[in-house]
């Protein structure tokens, strides 16, 4: 699995006009993306990054600060770019291997104690965020 985390001050996702998740406060923002041989062993080891990670104001995570995360799942993150122009998406998982692995990440950090708001799956969405440092960070399972 592949999460794009962005330190954010605040943060919602919107579909068709209505928000659906946001935090309001300090936190996270991670776009999950998931490849097609990604298990819950990985689902649980990125949500173990991402409630450790030191990328807080001060080197504090979210476990250590109590700061809230707004997971939104993101299968372009998967893609392959390395020939021609158009992005190549077989090494993301389809729809119903990844749903249930993005909710496995979800669920992971909740059960850590971590505020949890989420985008919807499969969704068009518009994400709104005011990214703080900023900070940005690319977590890879493989």
């Amino acid at each position: 699995m592949k999460a794009v985390l962005q330190r954010a001050l605040r943060a919602s996702v919107t579909v068709g006009g209505e928000v659906v998740g946001e935090i309001n406060r300090p936190g996270l923002v991670a776009l999950v993306g998931v490849h097609r041989e990604d298990t819950v062993e990985d689902a649980e080891k990125l949500a173990r990054r991402i409630a450790t990670l030191r990328i807080l104001e001060d080197e504090q995570s979210l476990e250590s600060v109590g700061a809230p995360v707004l997971v939104i799942s993101q299968f372009t993150l998967q893609a392959r770019t390395k020939k021609g122009t158009r992005p190549s998406w077989s090494d993301a998982a389809p729809g119903p291997v990844a749903e249930p692995l993005v909710e496995a990440v979800v669920e992971a950090l909740r059960q850590r104690g971590i505020e949890t708001a989420t985008g919807r799956f499969g969704a068009m969405m518009d994400v709104a965020l005011i990214n703080n440092g900023p900070v940005t960070l690319i977590v890879d399972t493989r």
